[in-house]
């Protein structure tokens, strides 16, 4: 496989209407979670992906499976297990695309993955390992579990890709830099927004963060700017590249998976840095004009046609 990454799936009820969720009555059932977004969003690009993940052995994630599965990702290191319910989120979106969560998970079916029994075989058919702050941020024992498997990408000589995607109703800032901190040695690629910067090194110039995760020994160090684009460094060059101008603004959820995914994409295809960044910044800019955490994830043909180096024939 191309890339492979390790996360909790959810059940996404998204609300039919946009407003405060204290008044929204009716919610579309959907399926989310970071690091699926990644891996469904590399698949529709043309990667092999896979993901490791345990599930509740109950409607809701026989349903995640299916449409997992539909979407041609290798589930083989996924379980259905019995006693822990599929995790399920609830969300709110205001007119400005803006939005919150309010998360349901505490008995995460990932709770019962175990460090000891990863399957290094999965990980020496990978090339990349991509990886989130959200998994970790669970519980103990998934924390447990990421560093064993940066352990054995590291061993099998995988590429570690990070974002470290801090959610501060998951854990708190204290936590979540004591805990990274002994992630970023491991980490090849590092997708950083630009407000996590802070919290990670209480440091708010973008150059000086750059140069200090350089130092952990992170080889590519890219700070996402929201709409304003991206800069990438490679320790030699640093590119600013703007971002480009989604075709509408409806929901900002998953444009940072997307990002990653396209990131990881067209790294996989031998872009530049600087061109890689590009590509990322258009499949971002494609989620956003689109409601759902995974909706939004572009095909590669559609990516093109974004960034002016296809045409799209419409009939």
């Amino acid at each position: 496989m191309d890339v492979i990454t390790i996360g909790d799936a959810m059940i996404a009820m998204c609300p039919k209407q946009k407003g405060p969720i204290i008044f929204c009555n009716t919610f579309e059932r959907k399926t989310g979670g970071a690091e699926l977004n990644v891996a469904i969003g590399c698949a529709r690009l043309g990667l092999k992906s896979g993901w490791i993940s345990r599930l509740g052995n109950d409607d809701f994630g026989k349903y995640i499976l299916k449409t997992v599965r539909g979407e041609g990702i290798d589930i083989s290191e996924v379980k259905l297990v019995d006693g822990y319910p599929t995790s399920v989120y609830f969300r709110e979106v205001l007119s400005d695309g803006s939005s919150r969560s309010f998360y349901y998970r505490e008995k995460s079916p990932t709770s019962t993955m175990n460090a000891k029994e990863l399957n290094e075989e999965y990980f020496k058919n990978a090339k990349i390992l991509h990886i989130t702050g959200v998994f970790p941020s669970i519980n103990m024992n998934n924390r447990e579990v990421i560093l064993e498997a940066v352990k054995l990408a590291k061993k099998n000589n995988l590429i570690i890709s990070f974002d470290p995607n801090i959610r501060l109703k998951m854990w708190s800032k204290e936590e979540a830099k004591t805990y990274i901190d002994k992630l970023l040695p491991y980490v090849d690629i590092l997708l950083i927004g630009d407000e996590e910067i802070e919290i990670l090194l209480e440091e708010t110039n973008i150059e000086k963060a750059i140069k200090t995760f350089h130092g952990y020994g992170i080889g590519k160090v890219i700070v996402k700017k929201g709409a304003k684009g991206a800069i990438g460094s490679d320790g030699e060059n640093v590119y600013d590249v703007e971002g480009i101008k989604p075709k509408a603004l409806v929901d900002t959820v998953g444009a940072g998976d997307g990002f990653a995914a396209g990131f990881l994409t067209a790294l996989l295809k031998g872009e530049t840095l600087e061109n890689t960044i590009r590509f990322a910044n258009a499949v971002g800019s494609l989620v956003v004009g689109v409601e759902g955490d995974n909706e939004g994830l572009p095909y590669y043909d559609e990516v093109l046609v974004h960034l002016g180096q296809s045409k799209k024939i419409e009939r």
